[in-house]
């Protein structure tokens, strides 16, 4: 799922390419995505882009006479922009923008259909989208800490949660915690002030760094590359690979739909996280350490995996 800085980089460049400029037509080939039923889409038509900004993940185009266009990308969800009145992609179209100067499309790859498109008018229905999240910019050191010790979750769980923060997904929640030394799974009650404050900086130094990566790359254009899988992260999808730190590889440990990748030496003191299925498998075999880890693959028979 794009997170704040995908999505941060969306909103600025659908502003130098959409602010006031009309909607001529809104095409919706998917009957799936669009979850509203009032407005209609032909109450949009005619109307000047006026704001574009974001709510959390969801990115809000905003028409004069108060209605607003809000985008969930989801997963698989994505933004691209095309020549004016341009085809749709096939299955992968959901929604087209089409303006005088260019289409914006959206699209889904992914067969379940888990993007939306919602139109709604006026400040009170944009409201509702607002899931309450801390936008840790705007936060002070203090409000930070509160927010986080308001209930006792893991920290990777309080990172990724919409109503504690805003806009950090799976990937930049790895990115942070490695960039904090922080193990994925301590319980926000345990931290300290200190650790907390360590934690904000974190957030913003990662969120503030990877933004202006973004931004260098995309340059004039518009992003065509988004994932959250990217060569320069430290540990998000780097399984095995080493740290940029220490070099140590990178452990990875698989829960409900979702993972977690870290670095053992940096951020748990040396210690393997238990994955929940294989460690109820292994019980007191389970690996404690990266030498015992390295023993066990190193004793492998060969063509074992």
């Amino acid at each position: 799922m794009p997170e704040l800085p995908d999505v941060a980089i969306y909103v600025e460049r659908l502003r130098a390419f959409t602010m006031g400029h009309k909607l001529d037509a809104l095409r919706v080939p998917s009957p799936f995505v669009l979850r509203s039923f009032d407005p209609k889409p032909a109450a949009l038509l005619g109307r000047a882009v006026v704001r574009v900004g974001r709510t959390g993940k969801r990115i809000v185009l905003s028409f004069d006479g108060d209605f607003h266009a809000v985008i969930h990308l989801m997963i698989a969800g994505r933004l691209r922009w095309r020549a004016p009145g341009a085809k749709l992609p096939g299955k992968m179209a959901l929604v087209a923008f089409d303006f005088d100067h260019g289409t914006l499309m959206f699209t889904e790859a992914s067969k379940r259909r888990r993007a939306s498109l919602h139109l709604v008018q006026g400040a009170a229905a944009l409201a509702s989208f607002d899931r309450g999240g801390l936008d840790v910019f705007q936060a002070s050191a203090e409000d930070f800490a509160k927010r986080l010790r308001a209930d006792n979750h893991t920290i990777k769980r309080a990172l990724t949660d919409p109503t504690v923060l805003d806009g950090i997904g799976n990937a930049y929640s790895d990115e942070i915690l490695h960039r904090a030394r922080m193990s994925p799974f301590v319980q926000t009650g345990k931290l300290g002030d200190a650790e907390l404050a360590r934690l904000h900086a974190a957030c913003i130094d990662v969120l503030t760094e990877w933004t202006s990566r973004l931004r260098a790359q995309v340059g004039d254009g518009f992003p065509d590359e988004v994932t959250a899988f990217r060569p320069e992260m430290a540990v998000h999808g780097k399984y095995r690979q080493p740290c940029p730190v220490c070099g140590s590889p990178v452990q990875r440990i698989v829960y409900a739909s979702n993972d977690a990748n870290y670095c053992a030496t940096c951020q748990t003191s040396g210690r393997l996280l238990a994955d929940r299925a294989l460690s109820r498998l292994l019980k007191d075999n389970w690996p404690k350490t990266l030498e015992e880890l390295e023993e066990r693959r190193s004793h492998k028979t060969p063509g074992a995996g």
